[in-house]
């Protein structure tokens, strides 16, 4: 594409893409990233229904009326908030995470039609989707955290009733 705007000739670009044998590289090359983005969407999915469910607790919670229960309800609110903080920004940073992957794999393909060496920029791109990433999941572990911590004081809080 960029050789045809730089002034080389459409048949030299065809010759040079025409072997199979270097379309079955790039091929090759493209699954690692491409099943990596299957593996994101599996964890995006369990991520995403967290946040719904917060959202719609919070949104519950809010819209209680003056039933017996609704300061022990507002009191949740809190963490639920923060679960919500970080359960949002686990799906953002992990959509942003395969965001960078799919152009690490539309710079794999764009490599076979230019002469360019692209090899600096797709590893930089790999590495910032790995950030990404890594990023996500810590986020989506901070939340996970949250809540267990969250559900450990309410034990508690129930024995010490209980007891009293």
């Amino acid at each position: 594409m960029l050789d045809i705007l730089s002034g080389i000739g459409a048949i030299e670009l065809i010759e040079r893409t025409s072997s199979t044998l270097r379309v079955l590289q790039v091929v090759q090359l493209s699954l690692a990233p491409a099943f990596l983005l299957a593996g994101i969407d599996a964890v995006m999915n369990v991520m995403t229904n967290r946040l719904i469910w917060v959202a719609n607790k919070i949104e519950r919670i809010l819209n209680a009326g003056e039933e017996g229960d609704v300061e022990a309800m507002r009191a949740e609110l809190p963490a639920l908030e923060l679960r919500r903080i970080f359960a949002q920004r686990a799906v953002m940073l992990s959509t942003a995470s395969a965001l960078t992957i799919s152009v690490v794999i539309v710079l794999l393909f764009i490599s076979a039609f230019v002469t360019t060496p692209l090899g600096t920029l797709v590893a930089v791109m790999w590495v910032i989707s790995m950030g990404f990433l890594v990023a996500g999941l810590g986020s989506f572990l901070m939340e996970t955290r949250t809540a267990a911590k969250r559900n450990r004081e309410r034990m508690r809080e129930r024995r010490a009733r209980s007891t009293a």
